[in-house]
């Protein structure tokens, strides 16, 4: 007679419940498209902080600190550019596919619109910076790129049809071709500006990968021989299929407050870079763009958590409200830790890991990194938040957090930058990152058992309960 573990049926449930699964032909479709997207986000932040070190340390403070002030001033208007359309169309993509060619052209004529309102209030919102006529330069270089960013509509195309692959694809061909230009213009020790157009050349580069595969997965014509053709493929068929006005109408309405929120998402991330420059000046901020570089490099790591595990969550509210909620602090207890054990060592060891990245040069940013470092334990808690939010169509509250958020940092960079310089800023996000996804919550009777679950996620004792 055999002799049976009592370990054997639960191993070999959760083997059969494994290999169920991964033969499951849904599971696989969506398993390997995360995977792709994963990965690809896994290059981008390595190889995109080597060549941004080196790119940081060939320019040096000032000039680097000129290149991010670009990019911030650029940032605070791209909500108009993007006009919040990237989660709508894909989802009206999901929901009829035989709108697509309508959906597409219309969506890629609105960006072109929003990048031409964009630069106009660009335009208008540089006279009253203390920019000069080069700076200026370097900012309007940077916003009229923002023109090629409608073809990113075929990024939508691709997210609806579960094609990370090719997305995947496109931005590493994208990276691979930026890195080789950055280092090219470092070893021709060639000036800032031309680093400035490499960031239009990425741009151009994104848009005629996504012209390219859009072309190769498209079964109504025949492929064409070489990349001008597809550029011409698809800008016909964009300019013959036409831009719906009740489809644009439909698009706005839903997107309007997404704009909104995107608008009060750059002030707060970026409106420190832009207030460094006008109150110290550019190698101010360039000191504290290496900090932030270094502080926000792993921030795909919970978006890609939260965006994997909260469909999970969400069906779980339809079998009870305490499965939903234990599994929705289990989320947020992920997160925080996972960012506090990132922040803790890192706290302790920002000028050594300043140092060897950057070099003596940027000293000044060890400090920054020491505390910008801790908001990410509140960028991911946000994350999760946010959807969340959206799930209960709390998209209200989601707009009033964020734009509380970004009021709190603009108010706090003006006091906190004349006193304590680049620290101040790194303080203000700090803060502004704690009132948009924790303080708030105080304030809203809706939002006071996502408070009870943020907090009980800085007392561990909880985690050894059982779980659920």
């Amino acid at each position: 007679m055999s002799i049976i573990s009592p370990l054997t049926t639960p191993i070999s449930h959760f083997t059969s419940h494994i290999s169920r699964l991964t033969s499951h032909a849904g599971f696989r479709k969506y398993f390997f498209n995360t995977g792709w997207l994963f990965a690809e986000k896994v290059l981008r932040m390595a190889v995109g902080l080597f060549v941004g070190v080196w790119v940081a340390r060939y320019l040096g403070p000032a000039q680097y600190g000129l290149l991010n002030y670009a990019l911030a001033f650029v940032g605070l208007f791209s909500a108009f550019a993007t006009l919040g359309l990237d989660g709508i169309v894909v989802r009206e993509l999901i929901k009829d596919e035989s709108k697509r060619d309508e959906l597409l052209g219309t969506a890629f004529w609105l960006k072109i619109m929003g990048a031409i309102v964009m630069l106009i209030m660009i335009a208008i919102a540089v006279q009253f910076t203390s920019n000069d006529h080069y700076t200026n330069i370097l900012v309007f270089i940077i916003a009229g790129s923002t023109i090629f960013q409608a073809f990113n509509v075929i990024d939508f195309y691709f997210q609806a049809k579960v094609l990370g692959k090719f997305i995947a694809m496109v931005n590493s061909i994208t990276l691979l071709l930026s890195s080789i230009v950055k280092i090219a213009l470092i070893l021709y020790k060639a000036p800032l500006i031309a680093f400035v157009w490499a960031v239009a050349f990425d741009n151009l580069i994104l848009a005629l990968g996504y012209i390219y595969f859009y072309r190769k997965v498209s079964r109504h014509h025949d492929k064409p021989s070489i990349l001008t053709s597809h550029l011409s493929y698809f800008t016909s068929h964009i300019f013959h299929l036409t831009f719906n006005k009740k489809i644009a109408i439909s698009l706005l309405k839903d997107s309007w407050p997404l704009i909104l929120s995107g608008l009060a998402i750059m002030i707060y991330m970026r409106i420190d870079q832009v207030m460094l420059q006008e109150m110290i000046g550019s190698e101010a901020v360039g000191q504290y763009s290496a900090a932030v570089r270094i502080s926000e490099a792993w921030y795909f790591i919970p978006m890609v958590i939260s965006n994997s595990l909260f469909p999970a969550i969400v069906n779980a509210k339809k079998q009870s409200e305490e499965l939903y909620y234990a599994r929705l602090q289990r989320l947020y207890d992920l997160m925080v830790w996972m960012s506090i054990a990132i922040a803790l060592p890192m706290t302790f060891l920002s000028d050594w890991v300043v140092n060897l990245l950057y070099g003596s040069a940027y000293s000044q940013a060890g400090s920054v990194l020491m505390i910008h470092i801790w908001a990410g334990v509140f960028v991911s808690l946000g994350l999760s938040f946010g959807k969340y939010l959206l799930v209960e169509n709390y998209t209200n509250k989601y707009f009033n957090r964020t734009l509380i958020g970004a009021v709190a940092n603009i108010i706090l960079n003006y006091f906190l930058i004349p006193r304590y310089g680049i620290k101040g800023a790194a303080i203000a996000t700090l803060i502004g990152q704690f009132i948009a996804n924790y303080g708030y919550d105080f304030f809203d009777k809706d939002l006071h058992r996502q408070l009870k679950i943020k907090t009980m996620c800085f007392f561990p004792f909880h985690l050894f309960k059982k779980s659920i």
